[in-house]
């Protein structure tokens, strides 16, 4: 298969597309290095440099293509609070351009999203599935990110129905691992790039915050997985981990593991991100649908693996 990822040098770009040659397929690596690092697209991929909104690029990747992975978007916390009309441009317009493309074409289409596009609602507590309503604020600041993610799913599904474009949408939750930089305010690699530099981790609000986190080498091999699987294709599926921590508790042990016994200082959220930008209390996935389509596929790597492998990579760097 020849496979087109969009975002192939970025965290989970990059990962998949070693993945998927070490499997045996073609791999297109298209980027515009926002984000990402040329020297993470790895060898024996075709790295083309541009950007997702440029259709005449995105047309000539396209050419012989037999399915895209469309993971180019800009993510982040930090990032989102600081750009967020850019955050708009590249998450709808650059997804518009691709979803359009393998429309026209009849390509196979994986389409990342994100947990973001549920919003912060009443029924935070309990494990969010695919059918929840997402409770997401035109107003609200954090909620440009969810809303233009959710814009991309809502084309994608008007293709799909107009045009018969096989697709799939997959929702994320907290994917972490090595490759991940801290620059936009992901937590793990914060965590491990302060312990580098020997400063006190920053914990925002309480910290008891709870996430579920998958090692982003789990999270490829179930991309890869769901790309194969036909039953997918119209539906949206969460991808995620059902190991539940309190942020306090990462922050623990990213502590523990460089020798410090308290490492750590609480930051107050807004006074990172500003007002209007809140904190979901809880986020864990509901993972009923993404087990019924890869019945054999499960996390191999625990939280602590993905602890260990971002600090190994820190430390040495």
């Amino acid at each position: 298969m020849r496979l087109v990822i969009t975002g192939g040098a970025g965290f989970v770009g990059a990962r998949v597309a070693r993945l998927a040659l070490e499997r045996g397929h073609d791999v297109v690596a298209l980027d515009d290095l926002s984000t990402g690092r040329a020297d993470a697209v790895p060898a024996g991929a075709t790295w083309v440099e541009g950007d997702v909104r440029d259709a005449a690029c995105v047309e000539t990747v396209l050419e012989g293509a037999d399915a895209v992975l469309h993971l180019a978007a800009a993510v982040g916390p930090r990032l989102v609070a600081e750009d967020p009309a850019g955050t708009w441009s590249r998450n709808v317009e650059g997804t518009a351009t691709v979803v359009r493309a393998c429309a026209a074409r009849g390509r196979r289409l994986l389409l990342a999203s994100s947990s973001e596009v549920y919003g912060v609602g009443p029924d935070a507590d309990a494990p969010l599935s695919e059918d929840d309503p997402c409770r997401i604020d035109a107003a609200g600041r954090r909620d440009v990110y969810a809303i233009s993610k959710l814009a991309g799913e809502a084309l994608a599904f008007a293709e799909h129905r107009a045009r018969w474009l096989p697709m799939t949408v997959v929702r994320p939750f907290n994917l972490v691992g090595p490759g991940q930089g801290g620059r936009y305010g992901m937590v793990l690699a914060r965590f491990a790039e302060a312990a580098r530099a020997g400063r006190d981790l920053e914990v925002y609000g309480d910290g008891l915050q709870r996430r579920c986190f998958l090692h982003v080498d789990d999270a490829a091999e179930a991309l890869l997985g769901l790309l194969d699987a036909s039953a997918s294709e119209g539906r949206i599926v969460n991808l995620g981990s059902d190991e539940e921590v309190t942020v306090l508790d990462v922050a623990r042990r990213v502590a523990a593991r460089v020798g410090r016994p308290r490492g750590w200082r609480h930051l107050d959220f807004e006074r990172v991100h500003g007002e209007g930008f809140p904190d979901p209390r809880r986020r864990r996935p509901a993972l009923d649908r993404l087990r019924s389509l890869l019945p054999t596929w499960r996390p191999s790597r625990t939280l602590d693996d993905a602890i260990d492998d971002v600090l190994a990579e820190s430390l040495a760097s």
